[in-house]
């Protein structure tokens, strides 16, 4: 069986001059959906599209992050399934993760109304969901883990 997700997502981080990882978080807008909540980039995918090319579409329209801003991207193996109450509907999120080249800046959407680059821990303890605390797990282990890391990049 096959099934297309709805949505995707993307842990961004960089690297510290110590090699520590640093995570991207983005707060939700007050005027949107989920006001207030810190986040990754996410967004729904469009007709057609292909699920990886949609990541990296967010991103940009997110962050203003083009793929050339990305060192590297990864499979991080995580897909969401959950209710969402407002369309009361199972709705699936596929998660991936990209390393941002050293010095790119980021420029947020009008989506959100602020955007921290913070250590895995400090990370953690702002996300809402558990989800988002294991994917901020996982870009832990990309960075721990250099060699087996290479099997999950997509580019």
């Amino acid at each position: 069986m096959s099934a297309r997700p709805d949505l995707v997502a993307c842990w961004l981080f960089r690297q510290d001059d110590g090699g520590q990882p640093e995570i991207l978080l983005l707060r939700r807008a007050a005027e949107g959906a989920y006001a207030g909540i810190w986040q990754c980039v996410t967004g729904a995918l469009e007709p057609g599209e292909r699920i990886l090319d949609g990541a990296v579409r967010e991103v940009s329209e997110e962050v203003g992050l083009l793929r050339l801003d990305l060192d590297a991207l990864f499979e991080t193996e995580i897909v969401n399934w959950f209710h969402e109450a407002s369309c009361d509907e199972i709705l699936c999120e596929v998660v991936f993760a990209a390393r941002v080249r050293p010095g790119a800046g980021i420029v947020i959407s009008e989506e959100h109304d602020d955007a921290r680059w913070l250590a895995p821990a400090a990370a953690r303890a702002r996300v809402t969901w558990p989800a988002h605390e294991r994917a901020i797990e996982f870009v832990e282990w990309l960075v721990a883990n250099p060699g087996k890391a290479e099997r999950f990049r997509l580019g």
